[in-house]
């Protein structure tokens, strides 16, 4: 039985990434163990120069977390912030695939190009 399951792993097709699904997975890769809401759509904000909608970046992040590509825990929830928890983000080995999948379709494709 565990053989049919690394089997079934093993031959998974692999996961086709949005351009913002990326963007996400990049930024809580840059933040490791400091990748909350917060601090995730500040660094995309900054490094992307694009403005994040607090709805559209946990849309997304529930959708990566469905597909797999994340894992996210509540911390214990502080005074400073009225009582409540802070959700934390890691990327797991599936989601470290994906992006790296990603980033070889793009290099395929701008290889030999020149803008």
């Amino acid at each position: 039985m565990e053989r049919d399951l690394i089997y079934y792993i093993e031959q998974m097709p692999p996961v086709h990434l949005g351009e913002f699904e990326q963007i996400v997975l990049l930024a809580i890769l840059r933040l490791g163990e400091k990748a909350y809401g917060v601090r995730i759509r500040a660094e995309i904000e900054n490094r992307a120069g694009r403005k994040v909608s607090v709805g559209a970046l946990y849309a997304t992040l529930d959708r990566l977390e469905a597909k797999g590509l994340v894992h996210s825990w509540f911390a214990d929830a502080t005074a400073q912030r009225g009582g409540r928890a802070k959700r934390y983000f890691k990327l797991l080995p599936a989601g470290v695939r994906a992006l790296s999948g990603s980033k070889a379709v793009f290099d395929r494709m701008w290889e030999g190009l020149h803008v």
